[in-house]
């Protein structure tokens, strides 16, 4: 695999020397403060990438902008109302305009309104370090209680009702605001955050818009782009839902394997593909990680592992970000199958046999606890997320080499 690091541009607390240092090999980011529906320009393009191959002296860093997360979809193309058809025809032009400078996946999400969602932030661990967290609990308090949607009540248990009012009654006002923030934080790293009059504006635009009539958007939305994008030879990816299963009365519709199934069979492309999120698929009980890797390993473009440990069974439940190789998913058998993937690809011959990999999320340690990093982007919980993968990564290899060697002796 191909280890890459996110960085979230010249705001970036963690920077592309801290990315060098921790051993990345490429780097992951954005024009985050570019509109959604409007074009990348070319001069904006290129000064991103001039801001990641350099070192704050000027010195070369000698890392390169390998893959674009996220180029957005707007709220427009997923609602297709207002200018969406003018935002896809801007997000062919980016892609053009990626593509010419030598950018080649891009990975995307379909969620609507609201990208990844937790309810705290910074969760104290038993080790003193912090990491994000989605108690189901205090999100209904949320739902019900501060943001006041018509129709929560029914959308939780009668239990997990009773028990929010009491949560939501021993929170005091910066309690609930900071529970506010936190599921309101909007898209990590972008620009378009937004109060709670703003979300329950949006959330009011998929008042007639279920989970077919979204999956129809989405499918309309690839028939366009993606032409465009194997004609240019680049890789789309679309993240899963995070957490993947409905929130806020909002349709969900990349959270299983069936779901990936439909949209890469309805519009099939080389240049369709996933990113396969270990995290964000593995709040899920029912979602097999690593058959998913067997079974959907031609489409992944690119991989984010990171681990989370779930509080309760069934879905949906609450769960935190755990330590990469201590959460509910077997990593060791699913790096196995990414590098088993990538095997297959070689015989192939395949030009993308290598698939890139993010140590992804991490929980706050050391340094990480006073550097205000963007929430889930830590260096040092990062940088040890990276060390764990590659251990395993080693070890899997140097297993099957020595396999080949003991059985190749006479």
């Amino acid at each position: 695999m191909r280890h890459v690091w996110r960085w979230f541009g010249p705001v970036d607390k963690v920077t592309i020397a801290d990315a060098r240092q921790a051993g990345a090999q490429g780097i992951v980011t954005a024009l985050h403060h570019v509109p959604h529906g409007a074009v990348w320009l070319p001069a904006e393009i290129e000064r991103r990438q001039c801001e990641v191959a350099s070192l704050p002296d000027g010195s070369a860093s000698d890392l390169n902008w390998e893959i674009v997360e996220s180029l957005p979809v707007s709220e427009a193309i997923k609602t297709q109302v207002g200018e969406w058809r003018s935002h896809i025809a801007n997000y062919k032009t980016s892609l053009e305009n990626l593509a010419r400078a030598g950018i080649s996946v891009i990975c995307y999400n379909f969620m609507p309104v609201l990208d990844w969602t937790r309810t705290d932030l910074a969760w104290r661990l038993p080790h003193g370090g912090t990491t994000m967290r989605f108690d189901l609990i205090h999100f209904a308090a949320f739902d019900i209680h501060i943001l006041k949607r018509q129709g929560a009540l029914g959308d939780y248990t009668p239990e997990i009702v009773s028990e929010a009012e009491r949560r939501y009654a021993q929170m005091d006002e910066d309690a609930r605001k900071i529970l506010a923030r936190s599921v309101n934080s909007g898209l990590p790293g972008s620009t378009e955050d937004t109060s709670l009059d703003g979300l329950a504006a949006q959330l009011s635009s998929y008042d007639r818009i279920g989970a077919t009539t979204l999956r129809q958007h989405f499918v309309d939305f690839l028939a366009e782009v993606v032409p465009t994008a194997e004609r240019l030879g680049l890789r789309l990816c679309c993240h899963p839902d995070d957490p993947p299963f409905p929130l806020l009365g909002l349709p969900r519709i990349m959270s299983t394997e069936a779901d990936y199934r439909y949209i890469l069979d309805a519009v099939d492309s080389p240049a369709n593909g996933a990113t396969l999120c270990t995290g964000s698929l593995g709040a899920r009980p029912d979602n097999d990680l690593p058959g998913m890797i067997e079974r959907m390993g031609p489409k992944i473009h690119f991989a984010h592992l990171r681990n989370v440990r779930k509080e309760a069974a069934g879905t949906p439940c609450s769960f935190h970000e755990d330590e990469h190789l201590a959460g509910d998913a077997d990593m060791v058998a699913v790096v196995a199958a990414l590098l088993h993937e990538e095997a297959r690809r070689q015989k192939e011959g395949r030009q993308d046999a290598v698939i890139p990999m993010r140590p992804d999320h991490g929980q706050d340690i050391l340094d990480d606890l006073t550097r205000g990093a963007q929430p889930g982007y830590p260096a040092i919980g990062r940088l040890k997320g990276l060390a764990e993968l590659r251990g395993v990564e080693h070890a899997i290899r140097n297993s099957a080499s020595c396999k080949r060697i003991s059985t190749s002796t006479p």
